[in-house]
């Protein structure tokens, strides 16, 4: 079965569309800024479990999954659209304006306002539609395709904690003030994901990145669109990729915590690439150095133990 990934190339080829194919568009504004346009889909039973989470939570996501797209250009976001389509049972309740209170909140933190979208009725599941509209300075977006052979390979962050969360959720676990820190954390993560907006316009100013964008989709997938826009292939290591800590004091899961690390996604934290003389500059802001970028168009390698293996995008797909 195709992937969506699959389909948005091939809509791309078919219809000749420039400006897809990064975590945002980029639409020249004026001499001085292009603007950045992202939108992202959350759907009910797809993306979230209302029984998992909380109205604020999921406001809080919405918008900040967003965000993290703008991040990953390097620009600031500023304006949003919001319209969501919500069944008459949900209507019925408070679910609706505390879903908008923690929309709110997070968009306080960043200075984005919310400036329309539309409120509609659903036949059963609730459905959200986020648009943020963001600035970067004229031709300095920072692309994926922008990686080169022997730039070396960074993360932000720690990796696997959101699909650890997942995974709590799946087993029963809930937000609740009673769990561990280390379930509490992980569980979090996936409900209230922080975007790295901060970080992304720092490692702009810095002139860092030579490629970026964000993890969603997970390592092992977001590696690999990284590696097809800028024709390039990869090498990771295992021993280096930042596993997120919190994993090893949550008890059992159901996956290990590497493979949360590699194919988990939604740690929206920061994937960039650059030069090998400014590793060092990378290293020194705590950033972590998982591998190198090679000559072989579209192969990733993944070394672990010794061995060397070729390492398949297996984040998630909604096909």
């Amino acid at each position: 079965m195709r992937s969506e990934f699959k389909f948005i190339e091939n809509i791309k080829k078919k219809y000749s569309l420039d400006y897809i194919g990064d975590d945002c568009a980029v639409l020249p504004k004026d001499d001085r800024v292009d603007s950045l346009f992202t939108s992202d889909m959350l759907i009910e039973d797809i993306d979230f479990r209302i029984e998992w989470t909380t109205p604020e939570f999921l406001g809080h996501k919405a918008l900040s999954v967003s965000i993290s797209d703008i991040a990953a250009m390097g620009g600031e976001a500023k304006f949003a659209l919001l319209s969501i389509g919500v069944s008459e049972n949900l209507w019925k309740t408070d679910f609706v304006d505390r879903f908008y209170e923690g929309w709110h909140k997070l968009a306080e933190q960043y200075d984005v306002e919310l400036i329309g979208g539309d409120v509609s009725r659903s036949p059963d599941r609730l459905v959200i539609d986020s648009t943020v509209l963001g600035e970067v300075p004229k031709g300095k977006a920072i692309l994926r395709s922008g990686a080169r052979p022997d730039d070396a390979i960074f993360v932000t962050g720690y990796l696997g904690g959101a699909a650890a969360g997942l995974n709590l959720l799946e087993k029963g676990e809930t937000p609740a003030e009673d769990l561990t820190e280390a379930v509490r954390h992980l569980i979090l993560r996936q409900l209230q994901p922080i975007p790295q907006a901060r970080t992304g316009k720092a490692l702009y100013e810095i002139h860092l990145p030579t490629a970026m964008l964000d993890i969603s989709d997970g390592l092992s997938s977001d590696l690999n669109h990284l590696a097809i826009a800028s024709r390039v292939g990869a090498k990771i290591y295992a021993d280096r990729i930042p596993v997120d800590p919190a994993i090893a004091g949550a008890g059992s899961l159901t996956s290990d915590a590497l493979d949360l690390a590699l194919n988990g996604g939604e740690d929206f934290e920061l994937l960039f690439t650059t030069g090998p003389e400014k590793i060092s500059a990378a290293l020194d802001l705590g950033f972590h150095h998982i591998g190198e970028i090679t000559e072989q168009i579209g192969i990733i390698e993944l070394v672990r133990d010794n061995a060397v293996s070729r390492l398949e995008p297996k984040g998630y797909r909604h096909f």
